[in-house]
């Protein structure tokens, strides 16, 4: 996905870095952070230093925002299996089969975790097949930058 969009953009003001985010440091502090469709791929035991990365990424009055799937068969692919303990069967076209991390999260409960984590965070879900928050760590104001 980096390389086909790294030769359509082709901008010099974006950087790309291939890494492994539970190895990775972030360079420096920003005022947004965004994830989509990768929460979902933190393994359990790997939810909370991931959050801390994100807070280390983010500035003081910085905010993550997330998209991922709703944990109902609709909002996954085709295909897939939904095993135990965040475990996925997912066939390909092809035919050939991964079994790859997918934790579903309902909205209380992710809400309520990254609470316990220090975060102040807002997460709703669409109708048939997404999840979407934000969250800040608690010295930010809950409605930053939401003000209307």
């Amino acid at each position: 996905m980096i390389a086909i969009n790294e030769s359509r953009l082709k901008d010099p003001k974006v950087e790309y870095v291939r890494a492994d985010i539970f190895r990775w440091s972030p360079p420096g502090t920003y005022d947004f952070v965004f994830f989509g469709f990768w929460l979902s791929h933190v393994p359990r035991g790997r939810f909370e230093p991931f959050w801390s990365l994100v807070r280390r990424a983010l500035r003081p009055s910085g905010r993550a925002f997330f998209v991922d799937s709703l944990a109902a068969p609709a909002g996954t692919a085709p295909g897939q299996q939904i095993e135990c303990d965040g475990i996925v069967e997912r066939s390909l076209n092809d035919g050939r089969v991964f079994r790859i991390v997918k934790v579903f999260y309902e909205t209380r409960q992710l809400a309520a975790r990254l609470r316990k984590l220090g975060w102040t965070a807002q997460v709703h879900r669409t109708p048939n097949f997404f999840i979407y928050g934000s969250a800040a760590p608690f010295e930010v104001p809950p409605d930053w930058p939401l003000r209307t």
